[in-house]
């Protein structure tokens, strides 16, 4: 048996035999997840393939996210297909308005994603779960029919990228100023189908929520998934989630990279030095220190915390210390949206709500709504938007004309006082 990466490991587990970066192997799906916007599709195909029964109902999970509550008539039609497959099955892990959440905030918190699992979802920034040592990826609707149908999907194994965080993260940096660093050194397709698997000293200073910023921008630079090995950091979470809902959907299982792995290459970034990272339009890799931005004098309409990415409650927390006896600038307007409705209820007994709107600020719904040019946020023409989302292409919060810039949630909050991009440090 050769050296193996966490990934292959994973794998190897999950075929009951020893497999390798490019190697190809339909596997057990431990957990299926789709969204309103994706589901309908998969819905479509399952019942195009003439399928009568889902593989493992238990380990299929519909999260009610990106239009909910609808805005339209459509996206309420929309929204119905899932629903009335819901009730057809009666799924145990659907969740809708009475129990919303961003879906990738959603799953770790009901603690149904796991170390050891594999985990797909018909969005692409399933590569989150990554963060809780799985294997996880974001895969197309019928891909995901295929697997409601057998239980069961195919996998090229990724070859994989070591990313080493070297030293203690310097004041004011975040998991996701570290992703955007990746991003930036190695581009938007820099890890074409391969996994980043990140580790070093610096993940020790890294909350979970730090840690799932990380793992969901990793597709941003072309990943097939990130991953993080589990630690104690890991394995306090799920015991807190233990707590919180009585149990996990099942034990986890710890892999590990054996020494001796194979690597298609290692990046070392000392987080010691680092500034918080913007991303400058019009994509994650146009990253730069503050201290450009700063001098740039980049003046904003609107700032944006949440999404996926950093919707999270200590991005919450972030925001209320920053914000609290301020006012937002009377030109910008600062849109919160709460992962899930448990942080938003967190954020509201510990007092950052009251902070948030007494800034000025308006604090909606868990929804995916901005993020992707939906609802709830989207920029008009020539418009400027400094957010904590994880995609600043061309038109992606609305106008074609309107820009994007990406950041930790301490820079948003800070650029809302300011109305410009600012350095809060």
């Amino acid at each position: 048996m050769r050296a193996q990466t966490i990934t292959e490991k994973i794998f190897s587990a999950h075929c009951k035999d020893d497999v390798y970066a490019d190697d190809i192997v339909q596997t057990d799906i431990d957990m299926i997840i789709g969204n309103d916007i994706t589901t309908p599709l998969s819905v479509r195909a399952f019942r195009n393939a003439g399928a009568k029964a889902l593989a493992k109902p238990d380990n299929f999970c519909i999260v009610m996210d990106h239009f909910i509550p609808a805005k339209d008539i459509a996206s309420a039609n929309q929204a119905r297909v899932s629903r009335d497959f819901a009730k057809e099955f009666g799924l145990k892990n659907y969740f809708d308005e009475r129990d919303m959440g961003i879906e990738h905030a959603l799953l770790p918190e009901k603690g149904l994603v796991v170390s050891g699992d594999v985990i797909i979802g018909a969005d692409s920034h399933t590569c989150t779960h990554g963060a809780l040592g799985a294997f996880s990826t974001g895969m197309g609707s019928t891909d995901l029919a295929y697997a409601m149908i057998t239980g069961k999907n195919w996998f090229k194994i990724p070859r994989s990228i070591k990313v080493e965080f070297i030293g203690k993260p310097a004041d004011g940096i975040y998991g996701k100023d570290l992703i955007l660093e990746v991003i930036r050194q190695i581009g938007v397709d820099g890890a074409l189908y391969q996994t980043l698997e990140f580790c070093g000293e610096t993940i020790s200073y890294l909350s979970m929520d730090d840690r799932f910023s990380l793992c969901n921008m990793a597709v941003e630079a072309g990943a097939k998934n990130g991953i993080i090995a589990a630690d104690a950091i890991t394995k306090d979470f799920f015991e807190e989630r233990k707590q919180a809902n009585g149990n996990l959907r099942t034990q986890p299982k710890y892999y590990y990279s054996d020494v001796e792995a194979k690597y298609e290459q290692v990046i070392s970034i000392d987080t010691s030095k680092l500034e918080p990272i913007i991303a400058y339009p019009f994509l994650p890799s146009n990253g730069k220190p503050i201290s450009q931005a700063v001098k740039d004098e980049l003046k904003i309409d609107q700032a944006f915390i949440g999404s996926c990415t950093n919707g999270r409650l200590s991005d919450l927390k972030i925001a209320a210390e920053i914000l609290k006896g301020n006012k937002i600038h009377p030109d910008i307007r600062l849109i919160v949206t709460p992962g899930t409705q448990k942080i938003y209820k967190q954020a509201q007994e510990l007092g950052y709500i009251d902070i948030l709107i007494e800034a000025g600020a308006l604090v909606s719904n868990p929804t995916c709504g901005a993020c992707l040019g939906g609802y709830m946020g989207i920029l008009g023409d020539n418009e400027r938007c400094i957010s904590t989302t994880n995609r600043n292409f061309i038109g992606r919060m609305g106008a074609r004309t309107s820009e994007v810039y990406l950041a930790n949630s301490a820079v948003v909050a800070k650029s809302a006082i300011e109305g410009k991009i600012s350095d809060p440090r």
